[in-house]
């Protein structure tokens, strides 16, 4: 599995380069990598959302368009996704990183 990591091109932030290469697999390596032993099917929930919704616009949804859009609650996301769930998502589903987060 780390193999198919060293295949792909992350920028300097561990964001992947190209979402064309994502695939479920590499999304439980990154996952791992940023704490998240088990993706759950909340996180699959939300990780299918990001994708589907960044690769249609071109950007990784905000934390506000992945409560919107999933019914998750704020305090839920970050629940499942410690300290910044918008960028750990986004990175998990292979997007780039979302527009205002730091």
């Amino acid at each position: 599995m780390l193999a198919e990591l060293t295949a792909i091109a992350f920028n300097e932030e561990g964001f992947m380069t190209d979402p064309n290469e994502w695939t479920k697999e590499i999304a439980e390596v990154l996952a791992q990598q940023e704490a998240i032993e088990t993706l759950t099917a909340e996180h699959w929930k939300i990780i299918d959302f990001c994708r589907q919704t960044g690769l249609a616009s071109g950007n990784a949804p905000t934390l506000r368009q992945i409560s919107a859009g999933t019914g998750i609650s704020t305090k839920e996301l970050f629940a499942l996704y410690p300290k910044g769930p918008a960028k750990k998502v986004a990175k998990i589903a292979g997007l780039g990183k979302p527009e205002g987060c730091v």
